[in-house]
């Protein structure tokens, strides 16, 4: 799912999911990560796809990304996510847009989706559910040749960065921009582009949250005050080490 990555599980890969007391506080919040508007047309500038282009967001998560996806002419989007809640959310938000396909599947199985392959691929927040080497290839076998995966990976953007910075990931192996453009480069892939995700970004995530956080607050029990502890402190990390680390939007088109 497009989700962030810990207080939304991707990077929780310690800890065991109470999700209740998660979907208590991600139910219809705009969006489950990172990202804006801006972020989705920089990439399809550079993607330069044709009019009716097939494009999946995969991880999609609450589809807060789909809407940018649209402003291709004639696109036609397939929103995937695992989870049948983010799925529902997805469905009534869409509900009207014939150009929309909203399905409960795994991104990792992508390339043998029925639909075909791909134009473009979107995957925001999502693809280190796979691990960058997996998730490069896994998306390559869902792109048409020539078609471009558009995806944002965890990045340090210092060479040495601070214990807070690195456990902000809690045990990714995170990379440099350079290791990021390298593995796509070995994967197959051309580069197009490659630029952080801005601090509007992780605020239209982060700010919606901690109202939501705010309004749960009082009457929480013991589970859901643990949940909202987990996510309104992801937030005040991030905020401490938003110059070490964050997220690397990529642009890149497949060569296969």
């Amino acid at each position: 799912m497009e989700a962030d990555p810990r207080c939304g599980a991707a990077r929780g890969r310690g800890i065991v999911m109470d999700w209740d007391s998660f979907l208590a506080v991600h139910s219809d919040l705009p969006r489950e990560g990172p990202g804006e508007a801006a972020d989705v047309g920089w990439a399809l500038a550079l993607a330069c796809l044709p009019e009716g282009a097939a494009i999946c967001d995969a991880g999609a998560g609450a589809g807060g990304d789909v809407a940018a996806l649209l402003t291709v002419p004639g696109a036609r989007v397939l929103a995937i996510d695992t989870h049948p809640g983010f799925v529902a959310q997805m469905r009534a938000r869409f509900a009207g847009e014939a150009r929309v396909t909203v399905e409960e599947a795994d991104m990792a199985a992508l390339g043998a989706h029925p639909a075909g392959h791909f134009d473009l691929i979107w995957c925001a927040g999502a693809l280190y559910f796979l691990g960058l080497e997996e998730g490069l290839a896994r998306m390559g076998a869902a792109l048409k040749p020539g078609g471009v995966l558009a995806f944002s990976e965890p990045c340090h953007f210092v060479d040495a960065p601070s214990e807070a910075a690195v456990g902000f990931w809690e045990g990714y192996p995170v990379r440099t921009a350079s290791g990021i453009a390298a593995a796509v480069a070995a994967a197959g892939y051309a580069s197009l582009g490659a630029r952080p995700l801005g601090d509007a970004a992780w605020e239209a995530y982060y700010a919606p949250m901690e109202a939501r956080i705010a309004a749960l607050r009082p009457g929480a029990d013991g589970r859901l005050a643990a949940m909202l502890d987990l996510c309104g402190d992801e937030a005040a990390q991030w905020r401490r080490v938003r110059a070490e680390t964050g997220y690397l939007l990529t642009v890149a088109r497949w060569k296969g």
